[in-house]
């Protein structure tokens, strides 16, 4: 793919290309090599979310300072649904603190959701779910609420789907964005820094499972086949 001859400058929202601006994850598209797109495959598809959200959720002043995670970003992918969860979790559980009252019950609702996927699974990032559990206790009103609803509404299906771990991330990016705070710039960024540090984590540990998985040696194979 030939390269534009300017250098995108960041800017909220979609750009039809590099001349007009560029969000978080088109300047990630550019500069992996990849087609100019805000949904470059280079990145997971949660952390990828988050990053337009909080991209498009700055003032200018903070949008600047995202312009050093930008690389890092590039080629953290993975299969696994449960980055989905974990990169939610995150979200959630540092928007829930801080954002207004009204929010609040949706996202201990998800949250709580989240963690028990979590609890369901080999522990993969302890401190994200001492995260989530530590954000739904300092607001006990709110996960009182969540806890009455989810008796109420009865057992749901196992699980999150990615469509629902998309709409926690993006209500928890929002509720951070409106919350009554001194600098909500402060927050995303930190968000978004912290995202990206679980997710190199995460796809780290992946791989390393992936690379100790063990593999049939041919000569076994031979002879196991051998004695049908």
């Amino acid at each position: 793919m030939p390269r534009p001859d300017v250098m995108p400058i960041l800017s909220p929202g979609r750009h039809f290309s590099p001349r007009r601006g560029a969000c978080f994850m088109e300047f990630a598209s550019y500069l992996a090599g990849e087609r100019w797109s805000d949904h470059p495959a280079c990145t997971h598809r949660t952390l990828a979310l988050l990053a337009r959200m909080v991209n498009d959720r700055t003032s200018e002043a903070g949008r600047a300072r995202l312009t050093p995670l930008i690389p890092t970003v590039i080629g953290l992918t993975s299969d696994d649904p449960l980055l989905d969860v974990l990169l939610a979790v995150r979200a959630a559980g540092a928007a829930l603190p801080i954002a207004a009252e009204e929010r609040q019950r949706s996202l201990a609702v998800g949250l709580r959701v989240a963690l028990r996927v979590l609890a369901d699974r080999d522990d993969p990032a302890p401190e994200l779910r001492a995260l989530g559990q530590a954000a739904l206790r300092a607001t006990p009103a709110a996960d009182a609420w969540a806890e009455r609803f989810m008796e109420e509404v009865g057992p749901s299906r196992p699980g999150m789907t990615v469509r629902q771990c998309s709409a926690l991330a993006t209500s928890a990016v929002d509720g951070i964005a409106r919350a009554c705070v001194a600098d909500p710039d402060d927050h995303l960024v930190a968000l978004l820094s912290a995202a990206v540090s679980d997710t190199v984590r995460f796809v780290g540990a992946d791989r390393g499972r992936t690379l100790r998985r063990p593999h049939p040696s041919p000569v076994v194979g031979a002879a196991v086949i051998s004695l049908r």
